[in-house]
């Protein structure tokens, strides 16, 4: 037994991290290949090596993948500095290489002479599709403003079909439950953002990043479109570019008079706080929406007008209504911050008097009645704590979406 658990120190000794072991790159130029600081690593791998992240059979295991800044042509390279075959018989490594050959598509390059001559064409690279929107925002280190753009594709732009190929790899690190579409699904559309930069006197494109989104119909003559994916590179993160893209998409599809509303699939709690953004500050200006109508309380006019010229669905613009009602609202009043307080929790409750309703029948049919007004008493208290809990963290989180909007 002690030296079995000797051999398994001794094996654990090649287990990896894979979160660690992936370095990923968006290479611009030939010295960025040595460059620690354009790095950066997956926040999720257990798509590709299971739950655990972890890749047995290496020392030292790094796994390179660096892709061209703007048509994202792929360097794909393991290293190690031990594998555990070399060390101990009948023990065999996981195949690592096979693994990442199942995500990416072929036509990589495993040497770095033949990337760099790839980069040195990067600069006949231009996006695919249709230009929808460009925007600036100032970068403190450069000292100026960079500029971007967001495209709108589809299948038929030519070598748009390999190019999404790459792009999507990136959703297997960095999307928790990602999976790749039907690209031959002529319902999908596609959103990309773009930096514009220079290089050697010539203007050349950098991939931000990009969203899916795909067109539900909706009988009997209107489509819902329903955003699927939704991914800015790490690089990009934290600069508005999610919040730039989701209001183009939202703009786009406002000129449509096809479109009913628009949606998102199981959307994260991140994407809930941008879309909350977004659509507040399309929705402040509506007349609808004016501080006088607020505090009157929620109303069918709010939802005929963010539906017919927004494409907002009554759930959102409820969000809406409470993140713009609190503005409004002069909290440090005792009456208005009470009445505010009770608006939002007469939605908020709902889904607990509902839950109420169907104990109190179950409970009447398991238990004596009096166990059955004990109970529903420890309920109902519960209830109480979970719903002010419920209330604090939405005002938390309207607050930080108000404060965004006030410094747009």
């Amino acid at each position: 037994m002690a030296g079995l658990t000797a051999m398994e120190k001794k094996l654990a000794e090649y287990k990896c991290n894979t979160n660690e072991a992936i370095q990923l790159k968006l290479v611009r130029f030939p010295e960025d290949l040595e460059d620690d600081n354009t790095t950066f690593n997956p926040e999720y791998s257990h798509q590709v090596f299971g739950d655990d992240e972890i890749a047995f059979g290496y020392k030292g295991l790094k796994i390179l993948l660096y892709y061209i800044a703007g048509n994202l042509s792929t360097f794909f390279r393991i290293e190690y500095t031990s594998k555990v075959n070399e060390k101990f018989d009948c023990v065999e490594a996981d195949d690592v290489e096979s693994k990442i050959r199942e995500i990416i598509p072929p036509g990589f390059c495993t040497n770095t002479d033949d990337f760099v001559s790839l980069l040195e064409k990067e600069v006949n690279f231009k996006p695919f599709g249709m230009l929808l929107h460009t925007y600036s925002i100032h970068n403190e280190e450069a000292g100026e403003d960079i500029t971007y753009q967001i495209y709108k594709a589809d299948m038929t732009c030519p070598g748009f079909r390999e190019y999404h190929e790459r792009l999507q790899t990136f959703l297997m690190w960095f999307i928790e439950t990602a999976s790749f579409i039907d690209v031959d699904d002529e319902r999908w559309n596609y959103f990309l953002v773009f930096e514009k930069y220079n290089k050697d006197g010539a203007t050349l494109f950098a991939t931000v990043g990009y969203m899916t989104v795909y067109n539900y119909y909706v009988y009997p003559d209107k489509t819902r479109p329903r955003v699927s994916q939704m991914l800015i590179l790490p690089p990009f993160q934290g600069e508005g570019h999610g919040a730039q893209l989701l209001e183009t998409v939202h703009r786009y599809y406002m000129s449509s008079p096809t479109v009913l509303d628009i949606t998102a699939e199981d959307p994260s709690e991140n994407y809930v706080k941008l879309r909350d953004f977004v659509l507040v500050k399309l929705c402040q200006d509506l007349l609808c929406f004016s501080p006088v109508k607020l505090m009157q309380g929620f109303s069918q006019e709010m939802v005929t007008e963010a539906q017919q010229k927004l494409k907002i669905n009554k759930q959102h613009t409820r969000r809406v209504y409470e993140i713009l009602r609190l503005r409004a609202t002069n909290m440090g009043d005792a009456e208005q911050s009470r009445s505010y307080r009770l608006d939002v929790k007469r939605r908020l409750i709902g889904p607990y008097k509902k839950k109420q309703r169907e104990l109190a029948k179950m409970r009447r049919c398991l238990r004596p009645e009096e166990m059955t007004n004990q109970l529903n008493q420890i309920d109902l208290n519960m209830q109480r704590e979970q719903l002010e809990e419920s209330f604090q963290q939405l005002v938390s989180d309207y607050r930080r979406v108000l404060e965004r909007l006030a410094q747009a």
